[in-house]
């Protein structure tokens, strides 16, 4: 047990349906949400509060609460330049801090393929 409120990296715990969402989507598109996740369990506040902390996403990647009137409420996670979004609240428990993904969503392409070369 800890003296005070924990830090990164943070639990991070999913819906059913949006496990069995991710877990439906293409490997290279999961591999995008591996990355997303990465980001969100490290961060030093999951609700990226302000302009600067945003700065340290990588590019294509930002965070935006849900509805402005609930500034604690759940956040969008976007990657894949918005092609792509996880729903999430964190609960700022003192023993237990989580994150929660409610949703997972894609909507992009299949990466392009190189033609065959015809013999």
């Amino acid at each position: 047990m800890t003296d005070g409120f924990m830090g990164p990296p943070w639990q991070m715990d999913w819906r059913l349906d949006a496990l069995a969402a991710l877990e439906a989507l293409p490997a290279h598109a999961r591999e995008m949400v591996y990355a997303a996740r990465a980001e969100l369990v490290t961060a030093k506040d999951p609700y990226f509060r302000g302009i600067e902390m945003d700065v340290c996403l990588p590019d294509g990647i930002q965070v935006v609460p849900i509805r402005s009137s609930e500034p604690k409420g759940a956040r969008a996670f976007f990657f894949d330049d918005g092609n792509g979004w996880l729903k999430y609240t964190f609960v700022p428990r003192i023993e237990n801090p989580q994150i929660i993904v409610e949703q997972v969503f894609w909507q992009g392409s299949e990466p392009a393929k190189a033609p065959l070369a015809e013999a």
